[in-house]
């Protein structure tokens, strides 16, 4: 029996959906008991649980051959790195309490470093916990930029047309499609062929900078003119902040930020055929960003 927390969400959703189908038992591991329906009509157990909670996890973890772990953003948080604290800290002791003996974790480049690199050093603490935990076989895979934080886009072309990120536009970045994340990480754990302490980088189809992904954007929405421009720090705190993302949080994206233009914050491994994947931009931009822009302009 595999045991998936943060199921509903983009990365879970895929490994349930996909152990599912290869007749495993699983058990889903969400907030809200109807958002897990789905699987459950598909032969999952629903186990809700709030992961801050050891003693629930603990029960969620208990006969699970192997484990899917991560840390679910709040981005509302007042102090986002004291929630991660305690989110890492219930999934240790909970894997450790139930004896899992496989985990497969949610984690990002730059989590080799201890500091310095904003919400990704709460994903360095997890994995050095989870490296604590005595007989846990666990592969952390360390996930570049996702695709998915482009759909924050929508609404600043809608309200403002133009493309904007506190990031130089020509800062070439490796980015990734979160269903990619999934596939790599069910097929983990279907061949549990990982022991002792491992890391996995996932560096998407290709490194692409925001210059090239305006144009790729602008001509999928109707919208060949359009710009992207680099947000000043202050500009994109108050932009953000007017999403309902806390200032704490804002702060912490500015320090990832910077340490991806400084070169703090990197992939260590040269690309290849095994941490490459398979979605390119173009077909992300086509699939997943043009149907939530149109959207969004429906309802507008």
């Amino acid at each position: 029996m595999y045991t998936i927390l943060g199921a509903t969400g983009n990365t879970g959703s895929i490994i349930a959906n996909t152990l599912l189908a290869n007749k495993q038992k699983v058990r889903v591991v969400g907030r809200s008991a109807n958002k897990l329906q789905s699987f459950v009509s598909k032969g999952a157990e629903a186990f809700v649980a709030d992961l801050t909670d050891a003693e629930a996890l603990t029960r969620a973890f208990t006969g699970a051959r192997a484990a899917y772990v991560l840390i679910p953003p709040d981005l509302s948080s007042t102090d986002y790195r004291a929630y991660q604290d305690r989110v890492s800290d219930a999934i240790r002791a909970a894997i450790e309490r139930a004896g899992v003996p496989h985990a497969v974790t949610l984690s990002s480049i730059g989590a080799d470093k201890k500091e310095g690199t904003g919400p990704v050093a709460g994903l360095h603490d997890l994995e050095q916990k989870l490296n604590a935990v005595s007989g846990l076989n666990v592969v952390h895979l360390r996930t570049v930029y996702f695709m998915e934080n482009l759909l924050l886009q929508v609404s600043v072309i809608k309200g403002f047309g133009i493309i904007g990120a506190p990031l130089p536009g020509d800062l070439k970045l490796a980015m990734i499609a979160t269903k990619d994340i999934g596939a790599a990480a069910a097929e983990a754990l279907l061949k549990l062929d990982f022991s002792g302490e491992q890391t996995r980088e996932l560096q998407g189809q290709r490194d692409v900078s925001y210059n090239e992904v305006t144009p790729i954007i602008g001509k999928a929405i109707g919208k060949p003119d359009l710009n992207f421009v680099q947000l000043p720090p202050e500009q994109f705190r108050s932009a953000v902040q007017q999403s309902g993302i806390s200032a704490n949080v804002a702060d912490l994206v500015l320090e990832m930020c910077g340490a991806m233009i400084s070169g703090h914050m990197k992939a260590l491994e040269q690309r290849s055929a095994r941490n490459t994947t398979p979605t390119s931009i173009e077909t992300f931009v086509k699939d997943t960003f043009l149907p939530a822009y149109q959207g969004k302009a429906a309802s507008a």
